[in-house]
């Protein structure tokens, strides 16, 4: 079958993908954004809607002062036994951890953490005893061997207590390349087979496989590996790696992997990050051969509106390691998102800031903001280091820069009385703009006045960008308060490939 490309377009990394009957259920990393973990759902791997996220209550992961780049790593989502499991690292956090549910949509536990794992990107996998396998990467976060990588590792697990039932052993860690991680083991047709990435999750990632008769190994590996990189190539989807393995609806086999859309004269630079892409393949002599990821034809533009009328934010919306329902509201001005300001910034670890992630390559992000009691607009984040804002206050239109230690603001007086104000963020691809088009895209700040739109800046979309932040996100484009409490409506965005 043909698949679409992305698959899940935007800020969606290291996807994990399991079926249940003729039903799909597809997770994604979320760092230090909450709510974490976002679920996905789909019948034929064509369309997705996303029906909640694993992490949605305080303490199911410690994020609130994990650092830029920690948080939630890499999940592996299974259904076993009439349950849906799900595990993952919560890196510089609460470490692995162990959630489950009776349905995806949740709600799923508090989670448990795993005894005797030291690493990263846990997998489960069950023999047909019920024995439990965690499968894992032996990068060590902390302690005394910080930074060293111990290669592919695995244990037994007692699901229900967290606790490893033996030490680690080494397992298979690939052909040599850098980072062995994201494994995944899976029985096929009597055959143990171990898919891992390695080669780094930059432009060398790659995905290879390996086999053996026990879930335990010995392992022998493909000798095609890697089964597929885009490493060195001029393919539009670079990246590709951190697969999951499934059977499609007409009987045959996908991966679901990470990839990234690089633009600019050097293809240097990707606005949206890491997203999810798929790729079919078929088993030759016991070994699968891959497809390359290929980008499905634009099918025109995509518009969503939210007037802020429900009892929630849905499930897309993201705030940065505290949750929004603790100093934003929905009722207290109905038909608006009141955030209340508490003197940060969008400078600092945890903003008063909600966005949802950019998806497109051209992408226009407005909305109205009543500031006549403070101070607000909107936000295009990759991190606290790297964004682009334009806000308005009681008198005056501001846009700001930063990019690492350097800051830049321009600013438009406003005429007393104005009130409420639409400030707009619009990403324009530079594709066609010949050799002095080095970034993906130009970013355009502007608010609207009286005479029409007032655009206060134009700035380069490469020192927003993932490679630019070194990230693993994208980018996150939201409303944001710094002083007061400020009101939002009518926000709205379109998005175009």
């Amino acid at each position: 079958m043909t698949l679409p490309n992305p698959t899940v377009p935007g800020f969606h990394p290291d996807p994990s993908i399991t079926r249940v009957g003729d039903d799909y259920y597809l997770a994604c990393s979320s760092f230090e954004y909450l709510p974490g973990l976002p679920l996905f759902h789909s019948r034929d791997l064509l369309h997705w809607e996303q029906i909640g996220n694993v992490v949605t209550r305080p303490g199911q992961l410690a994020v609130e002062k994990v650092p830029t780049l920690g948080g939630a790593w890499a999940p592996t989502i299974r259904f076993h036994d009439g349950r849906f499991w799900l595990v993952v690292t919560d890196a510089m956090g609460r470490g692995s951890l162990i959630f489950s549910a009776d349905r995806a949509e949740g709600p799923w536990s508090d989670g448990i953490v795993m005894q005797g794992v030291p690493g990263i990107d846990p997998d489960l996998a069950w023999d047909a005893d019920g024995t439990c396998f965690v499968t894992y990467s032996g990068l060590q976060l902390d302690g005394d061997r910080a930074g060293e990588h111990l290669g592919i590792q695995q244990v037994r697990m007692d699901l229900e207590t967290g606790r490893a039932l033996e030490e680690p052993r080494s397992l298979w860690s690939g052909t040599g390349l850098m980072f062995p991680e994201a494994p995944h083991l899976y029985e096929i047709d009597g055959t143990w087979y171990l898919l891992i990435a390695e080669g780094g999750t930059e432009r060398g990632h790659s995905v290879s496989i390996a086999r053996a008769t026990r879930p335990d190994g010995p392992f022998e590996g493909c000798p095609a590996n890697p089964v597929l990189s885009a490493r060195s190539t001029d393919r539009p989807v670079q990246n590709t790696g951190h697969a999951d393995l499934v059977r499609t609806p007409d009987g045959g086999w996908a991966l679901f992997l990470l990839g990234m859309r690089p633009g600019g004269l050097t293809r240097a630079f990707s606005p949206m990050g890491r997203e999810t892409f798929s790729t079919s393949l078929v088993w030759v002599d016991g070994w699968p051969v891959v497809q390359p990821v290929q980008l499905t034809p634009p099918t025109g533009p995509v518009e969503h509106r939210d007037d802020f009328t429900g009892a929630q934010l849905s499930p897309e919306w993201l705030s940065i390691r505290t949750p929004a329902a603790d100093w934003s509201s929905l009722t207290e001005r109905p038909g608006h998102l009141v955030v209340h300001a508490d003197g940060s910034t969008m400078d600092d670890p945890r903003p008063r800031f909600v966005g949802r992630r950019q998806q497109h390559q051209a992408a226009v992000f407005s909305v109205r903001v009543d500031a006549a009691g403070g101070v607000g607009g909107l936000s295009l984040r990759i991190d606290e280091r790297h964004h682009y804002d334009i806000e308005v206050g009681a008198d005056i239109a501001r846009a700001r820069a930063r990019v690492g230690g350097l800051c830049q603001t321009w600013e438009q007086p406003i005429p007393a009385g104005t009130g409420p104000m639409t400030v707009r963020i619009e990403t324009e691809p530079v594709v066609g703009m010949g050799l002095d088009a080095l970034g993906p895209d130009m970013v355009h700040l502007s608010v609207d006045a009286d005479t029409g739109p007032v655009e206060l800046a134009a700035l380069d979309g490469r020192y927003v960008s993932a490679e630019t932040a070194a990230s693993f996100t994208g980018r996150v484009i939201g409303m944001y308060a710094t002083e007061g409490s400020v009101a939002f409506d009518r926000f709205s965005y379109r998005g175009e490939d």
